[in-house]
């Protein structure tokens, strides 16, 4: 599966707890990453300082959904469901 155009979800909705350019210290839920382009498109694709986590995040059905404002929802609550517990 191809990601969509224009979409950028797996670029805002997911938390990254690891360093990447521009966001030395990872990045919140709901926060479009610093190498989001204007045309949502990830400016890191494919280089070696693209962190695991973006290049383990592969296009499917159940993801992106039908549209972007599903891959947001289902990405957003992925990631609620799999935060560390604070207490």
């Amino acid at each position: 599966m191809q990601c969509r155009n224009g979409c950028g979800a797996c670029c805002i909705a997911p938390s990254i707890t690891s360093a990447l350019p521009g966001m030395p210290h990872g990045k919140p839920a709901g926060v479009p990453c610093a190498q989001l382009l204007p045309d949502m498109r990830c400016a890191v694709f494919g280089k070696p300082e693209r962190p695991a986590f973006c290049g383990g995040l592969q296009p499917s059905p159940d993801m992106c959904g039908a549209n972007r404002e599903a891959a947001l929802l289902w990405l957003t609550q992925l990631d609620a469901a799999t935060a560390p517990a604070t207490h």
